[in-house]
């Protein structure tokens, strides 16, 4: 069977051809993000997610994540994966350089983010969501939580996770029922249950930063009286490292149809009085701050499919340069041949090419569009 090739020749000309990624590279934190360096990091992590990451997805999806006592184990293959990820510098692409990332923006990190859906959707989910949770501490969360937590998940040690659903609520996430209740020194104990928490617990990490929704006691019903925690599995230490364990566990895991590579979890807070959150952003403005982060799993998600078309492709056209049938029309010979030869074929194969390339130029759009508005001042006018 034909193994995933990253296309970086697609890559960059839909970056610079398409996008113009010279035009606004200099508007944006990091100013010598150039094509050249661009295609050298695209180039090295398209090794990785080849030669390490998509063969991981078939043995992902046949073994599939096991639950034991509040313990969510991943398949030995994946752990070693995760750590190669991690090792090779890649989870720090979009991460602010002052933080021990590179701070090359979405623009820079979704060409990757596509190329490890290609290899691997069940293994993508860590990545996604840290990514994610990073862009909402780093627009509503302080400085401390910046300081903190950033560096670790840079590195790849740490990971994130999103917590809405609940198990009265459904997608009727202005009916949630989880609190905070304030403490002394400014913190929250968080008292709740959670469903569908994907990576809400795994062994491929160090520690999990959750991101919870709560509603704070006296606060508004509905939507309205919504805030937003940073709640982690192991609370860290003043000097970064993992501490105390949290009181906050994994109470099972969903039996699903597809994608069983990655864990959907069950997650239970204060079991035990209550675990440990730090409020992001302003009091009742926890909905508003959680859509940074669902914006950008938004766009991700859109890159799912991207990801998949571009593999199921290159299979596809594998297979139609190795299958002989048919006679193609007007052929001189009556001998059977591969059927690319065919015309419809070939027909069906340029349609896939173009719908990727298009798919392609409107993800990366959007995430220039990102960058753009995190780089410039409000009101600026491009065009």
């Amino acid at each position: 069977m034909h193994e995933y090739t990253a296309p970086i020749k697609d890559i960059m000309f839909t970056l610079t051809d398409m996008i113009g990624i010279e035009e606004f590279a200099a508007l944006l934190a990091c100013a010598d993000t150039t094509p050249e360096l661009l295609e050298s990091i695209f180039t090295e992590g398209g090794k990785l997610v080849t030669g390490v990451i998509a063969p991981v997805n078939r043995q992902a999806d046949q073994q599939g994540v096991t639950f034991d006592d509040g313990k969510v184990s991943y398949p030995k293959d994946f752990v070693t994966a995760w750590h190669a990820y991690a090792e090779g510098g890649c989870a720090g692409l979009s991460i602010p350089a002052e933080y021990g990332g590179q701070g090359m923006g979405q623009t820079a990190y979704c060409p990757f983010h596509e190329m490890l859906c290609a290899g691997s959707l069940a293994f993508v989910q860590g990545p996604g969501l840290t990514v994610g949770a990073v862009e909402a501490i780093a627009a509503h969360g302080t400085e401390e939580m910046r300081a903190l937590y950033f560096p670790k998940m840079a590195s790849g040690a740490w990971t994130g996770t999103m917590n809405l659903t609940e198990p009265q609520a459904g997608s009727d996430v202005g009916a949630l029922r989880s609190r905070a209740l304030p403490q002394a020194d400014g913190s929250y104990k968080i008292i709740g249950q959670k469903i569908y928490i994907t990576c809400g617990e795994q062994d491929f990490s160090e520690n999990i930063v959750h991101l919870v929704l709560a509603r704070i006691e006296g606060a508004p019903l509905g939507s309205r009286g919504i805030s937003l925690f940073l709640v982690p599995k192991l609370i860290p230490n003043a000097d970064g490292s993992a501490g105390a364990a949290n009181d906050v566990r994994c109470t099972g895991i969903e039996h699903k149809l597809g994608l069983h590579g990655s864990s959907a979890c069950s997650m239970s807070y204060g079991d035990n009085g209550g675990a440990s959150g730090w409020l992001v952003g302003e009091e009742n403005a926890g909905l508003a701050c959680m859509f940074t982060m669902m914006n950008i799993a938004r766009l991700h998600v859109g890159l799912h499919g991207t990801g998949c078309a571009e593999r199921a492709y290159q299979m596809a056209f594998a297979y139609a340069r190795e299958r002989v049938q048919g006679v193609p029309v007007g052929a001189d010979s009556n001998q059977a041949t591969t059927i690319v030869q065919h015309a419809d074929v070939r027909r069906m194969l340029v349609t896939m090419r173009a719908k990727i390339a298009a798919s392609l130029a409107l993800c990366y759009l959007n995430a220039k569009a990102i960058d753009l508005a995190a780089a410039l001042p409000a009101g600026s006018v491009l065009y």
